[in-house]
């Protein structure tokens, strides 16, 4: 507990004691009205101050109001006791909400310890301590084991493993090597690092997850402005109602001490605690419990709209699959071994940058001898000739082996196909593909045991590997050969077959996807490590690239819309059923005290559970 909430328990448990200490002593009626005024005092003085001061500044029907007319008035009509009691318990609600509060803030904190206090710029061989705001780009700072990386660049000296849970709510280390970019808010667990700064702090990625952490509570969902709308309509509503009791009623029925008991009972029944606190406190408490698990919300408007998502769309490349090349096949000719036709067409796109390239010589498993590859030729379009071991080599496409009069066994293979031809005769094929995401299966189905009717595919690639991709993860319905402006085209055509409760939810890379996550009703971004585009263009972003986020974002937003109904529906149904029975006289103060204090509670309590995600 914080100071000041250890304080409010201790007045609590003193007055507390007082008022216990007045109902057990048989007092004379004086000496009881000063036992339990100064219990009234001790845990209520702060609510009478803050009712006067607001009423001042011409803001009087609020909660503190409606406490201290009730509680005063409680006292005025001799029933001392009563409005302690009140008071009390009010206070022991208050109490309740700051700790659930607290407790919800305590994990969005944990996000935002990865704002850095310092960098130690290197300048004349020497470190000086500065702040990151001070770092320039293109500055080399030193970062010693245990302390966070400040600002975003690459490694130019060392090698160490980093703590990035903070941002991903992944738990296992990355490694970082020389050339390999560093990401603002990560721990370095135990090398020293050296890296050239490559983004201010104001652009790092630090600042922008702290920025949409921060501002996150102003985006409203429609549920929390209704309890707000209904609020400023309510407390005037049953005011009036309250002096209706109090003044009108008896110049009929007479029996004034009567009613305005009456009175006072329905104005402490009235207050709508239970709901001005419990809705905000749970979506605050969902957005805390996705920020435990690596998911940004940028409002609760997005949270409460993707507990309504009937349409899921992904984007292929990046999103269900890693984005990478590997080599997912190799097809050698008669009388070639796999390690032959590896090496030999791994060598002659020695020179290459391309990710076909790249992935061959990853994927070759002997060191490659560079001496004994010969002249090579790019061809565009094609492929490339090349020299090796002193034989003319072709490696490239089913064209180049046509062009060359090369009798090839075409591959039907999902993905690229390389074919090698060494001196006119046919060596074989390889077969690049990009990889599937370990969780891409898992995310298609869980959303489809979650409620999401249809779970679609969008992507530029060809159509015989789209459908592949699709038919390993059991996706609905997929699109292929699109460029960025079709995908905004399908999408539009989507959200023409949605109802007016249902929304679609578009899931990319946050790069070259802006445009439809812009368009769609949700957009959620791979954020990866480091990745503008995608925390500046989504509503949502998955810090940790894992698809099944898509999912467990989706259970996160369902149970805390689930939560705030349960607020809502028991907090009214008892206030209206207790309201009806005070202004009968068959609710006493206690009654309403349970209608106010206890209602809200255990909608506090219920909110609290938004923040408990790690089983989801």
């Amino acid at each position: 507990m914080t100071r000041k909430q250890k304080k409010a328990l201790g007045r609590i448990i003193a007055a507390a004691l007082i008022f216990v200490l007045g109902l057990c002593l048989k007092l004379p009626a004086k000496a009881q009205l000063l036992v339990f005024l100064a219990a009234y005092l001790v845990v209520g003085w702060d609510i009478l101050y803050k009712a006067v001061r607001n009423l001042l500044h011409g803001q009087m029907l609020d909660e503190n109001f409606l406490m201290s007319i009730a509680t005063v008035g409680a006292f005025a009509v001799g029933e001392y006791p009563e409005g302690v009691a009140v008071m009390l318990f009010y206070q022991v609600g208050e109490l309740f909400q700051s700790c659930a509060v607290e407790r919800s803030r305590r994990s969005i904190a944990q996000l935002m310890d990865i704002r850095p206090d310092y960098a130690n710029l290197e300048r004349d061989g020497q470190l000086l301590q500065v702040d990151p705001d001070e770092v320039a780009i293109g500055d080399i700072i030193v970062v010693k084991p245990g302390e966070k990386i400040p600002l975003d660049g690459q490694v130019v000296e060392g090698e160490s493993a980093v703590d990035a849970s903070a941002l991903t709510g992944e738990s296992v280390p990355l490694d970082l090597a020389p050339g390999q970019n560093a990401v603002s808010g990560c721990i370095n667990l135990n090398g020293l690092l050296k890296i050239r700064v490559t983004k201010e702090f104001g652009q790092s990625t630090v600042a922008k997850i702290l920025d949409l952490v921060e501002n996150a509570s102003a985006q409203k969902a429609s549920s929390e402005a209704f309890i707000t709308r209904f609020a400023r309509w309510y407390t005037p509503v049953v005011v009036a109602c309250a002096v209706v009791l109090a003044a009108g009623v008896p110049l009929v029925l007479g029996n004034f001490s009567e009613w305005f008991h009456r009175a006072l009972i329905f104005l402490v029944i009235s207050c709508p605690c239970a709901l001005v606190i419990s809705v905000p406190l749970s979506f605050f408490g969902g957005i805390g419990g996705a920020s435990k698990r690596g998911i940004l919300v940028k409002g609760s408007n997005y949270l409460e709209a993707l507990a309504k998502a009937k349409i899921v769309v992904f984007d292929k490349t990046g999103t269900l699959t890693k984005g990478s090349f590997a080599v997912s096949d190799i097809l050698p000719a008669e009388g070639v071994t796999n390690e032959e036709l590896l090496n030999t067409a791994a060598l002659c796109e020695w020179y290459s940058t391309h990710p076909i390239s790249v992935s061959l010589r990853q994927a070759a498993q002997a060191a490659l001898d560079e001496n004994r590859l010969g002249q090579v030729q790019e061809l565009a379009g094609r492929g490339v000739k090349a020299v090796v071991d002193g034989k003319v080599c072709l490696c490239g496409n089913g064209r180049l082996m046509e062009e060359n009069q090369i009798a090839y066994t075409p591959c039907q293979a999902a993905g690229t196909v390389v074919y090698l031809a060494v001196e006119g005769r046919y060596f074989g094929a390889l077969v690049i593909s990009d990889q599937l995401k370990q969780d891409a299966a898992l995310a298609v189905s869980r959303l489809k045991q979650q409620g999401v009717e249809r779970v679609v595919m969008l992507t530029g690639d060809s159509e015989r590997s789209a459908s592949q991709v699709a038919k390993q993860l059991g996706v609905d319905e997929y699109r292929a050969g699109l460029l960025p402006a079709d995908k905004v085209a399908q999408v539009e055509q989507l959200l023409g077959k949605t109802g007016p409760d249902e929304k679609l939810v578009f899931v990319g890379d946050g790069i070259n996807d802006a445009p439809v996550l812009a368009r769609a009703d949700i957009g959620v971004a791979m954020g990866g490590l480091g990745s503008d585009a995608a925390i500046e263009a989504a509503d949502i972003v998955l810090m940790n690239d894992a698809p099944s986020g898509v999912a467990t974002a989706c259970t996160i937003a369902r149970c805390t819309l689930a939560i705030v109904r349960q607020n809502v529906v028991f907090a009214l149904a008892v206030k209206l059923a207790v309201l009806a029975l005070g202004a009968f006289g068959f609710a006493n103060m206690w009654e309403a005290v349970f209608a106010d204090v206890g209602v809200s509670v255990i909608a506090i309590l219920n909110a609290t559970r938004a923040l408990h995600t790690e089983h989801l």
